[in-house]
C-alpha cells in the first residue's frame, strides 16, 4: 500500500504526518481520515481551491487532472507544475510526499 507523507504545515499538521492509503482513493479523503483537516470548502466538488496541495513527490502516480481541475487551479494560490486539488488526486501505486501550501484563496477558514 503507498505510503503519503505530508510536509509539516504550521497549523494542520505541524509535525508533518505519515500514513498508508489504498490505492484508488482520492487524496483528501485519505488525510482526512487521519486527521489532517484539509479545508474543503465546495464539499469536495472540485468548485475552489482550498483543498489545493503539491505534489513533491510521486506526481505522475497520480490519475490525470482533468479541464475543470486545471481551470480551478488556475485560481489557486501559489500554483506550481506539481499542483492538484486534493479532492481530485487518485492515489495511484508509489508513494506520495505532498505539501500543503501556507495559503489557501480563502481569506477565513470555513471551521474557525
Amino acid at each position: 500500500m503507498p505510503q503519503i507523507i505530508v510536509l509539516p504545515h504550521e497549523e494542520l499538521c505541524p509535525e508533518g504526518a505519515m500514513f498508508e492509503a489504498e490505492p484508488g482513493t482520492v487524496l483528501i479523503e485519505a488525510a482526512l481520515a487521519n486527521g489532517i483537516e484539509i479545508e474543503h470548502a465546495c464539499e469536495k466538488s472540485c468548485a475552489c481551491t482550498t483543498c489545493h496541495i503539491v505534489v513533491r513527490e510521486g506526481f505522475e502516480s497520480l490519475n490525470e487532472a482533468e479541464e475543470s481541475e486545471e481551470d480551478m487551479l488556475d485560481k489557486a494560490w501559489g500554483l506550481e507544475p506539481e499542483s492538484r486539488l486534493s479532492c481530485q488526486a487518485v492515489v495511484g501505486e508509489e508513494d506520495l510526499t505532498v505539501e500543503i501550501p501556507k495559503y489557501t484563496i480563502n481569506m477565513v477558514s470555513e471551521s474557525n
